[in-house]
């Protein structure tokens, strides 16, 4: 009997956690394929590797899931990048000009290593250009990185002298296309980058000077934490992550194309960090919640084709699943509702 009674404020406490909304999400939106597709949950063994509609939203969320970490330490030190799009694309027309090749796909006009140091380092420069602009020059982020999305793609698209360069360079296919150990390689890039940063932000203090630098500061630079260095380092490091994907983009299409490569991610990486968790207002962040967020998005993505919504409307229907996930997350709004149902149950019992 005691177990029945502390049961109901355990199953609060674990709803209480900002983790849970997402969580019961991404759950929800899996069980809604199932029920529309029986081989969604479907694994197979094929060709040397797992095969399956799991397999493939992970391996299309890779991208957004990079970007999303590099926005969430953007967005926790109080600021944001709307420019992560136009970043994508000029590090993916970076990579296809110097890589070009013949038809054979087994020439590149450049070394591979040099192709891919290149397109990353260039990204990651537009991640310090952001950087500097806002920490140094104290600009606003939003018109910071507005002046980078809009002329972002204008050098992507000089770059690419306005075409969609196609890759035949075969060994560049594996970054976005290959597997490794029967998983998609992208998920190993995925991986060594959030272990990296999550043992970054757990086991050193820099997690704690973020939450300080976002939360106030004004007070964080009187206590002694290099406030400028830590927002500089967090765009480069948001660029850098927006190079790599990138790299897996263009790799997986085998093109460039400088006006619509990473058309929308930028917004599509924001809500992922909001969905999971991190405050827009700074200091409180969760890269666990980030991952879990660009998985929610992948999926209803991936339910929204699947089910045949017509491409008109998916991004309404994309919406109003964010926009009630999000009122879920609320405290205020939890609280009035339940308010209003005790209210109900109230009335009904008189």
């Amino acid at each position: 009997m005691p177990e029945e009674r502390n049961s109901p404020s355990y199953i609060g406490v674990l709803l209480r956690h900002r983790l849970a909304w997402p969580i019961i999400t991404l759950l929800l939106l899996l069980a809604v394929n199932t029920a529309f597709n029986d081989s969604f949950l479907r694994i197979e063994w094929r060709d040397g590797h797992l095969y399956g509609s799991l397999i493939d939203i992970l391996n299309r969320a890779a991208p957004l899931v990079l970007v999303s970490l590099g926005m969430t330490m953007v967005i926790a030190t109080r600021g944001i990048d709307i420019s992560v799009g136009a970043v994508v694309a000029i590090a993916a027309a970076v990579a296809a000009w110097m890589i070009g090749g013949s038809v054979a796909g087994d020439e590149s006009r450049f070394p591979l290593p040099l192709a891919l140091l290149a397109a990353v380092g260039v990204a990651t420069l537009c991640g310090l250009w952001n950087g500097v602009l806002v920490a140094r020059i104290g600009m606003q982020p939003i018109i910071a990185t507005l002046i980078l999305m809009v002329a972002g793609r204008g050098i992507a698209q000089l770059i690419t002298d306005g075409q969609i360069i196609t890759i035949y360079y075969k060994p560049y296919f594996f970054l976005g296309g290959g597997y490794l150990a029967g998983l998609p390689f992208s998920l190993f890039i995925v991986a060594a980058v959030f272990v990296l940063l999550y043992l970054a932000v757990t086991r050193t203090a820099l997690g704690l000077f973020i939450q300080a630098v976002g939360i106030n500061p004004s007070a964080a630079r009187v206590a002694g934490v290099r406030s400028k260095r830590l927002i500089l380092g967090a765009y480069v490091f948001c660029g850098l992550c927006a190079g790599i994907a990138g790299l897996l983009i263009s790799s997986n299409v085998k093109s460039a194309d400088g006006n619509n490569a990473g058309q929308l991610l930028e917004l599509d990486a924001i809500l992922a960090v909001t969905l999971g968790g991190t405050s827009l207002l700074g200091g409180r962040f969760s890269l666990v919640g980030s991952v879990i967020g660009a998985l929610i998005i992948q999926t209803l993505t991936y339910a929204i084709y699947s089910l045949g919504v017509p491409p008109e409307i998916n991004l309404v229907v994309k919406a109003a699943v964010v926009f009630l996930v999000m009122l879920l997350q609320s405290p205020e709004f939890r609280a009035e509702l339940g308010l209003l149902i005790r209210r109900k149950t109230t009335r009904e019992a008189w």
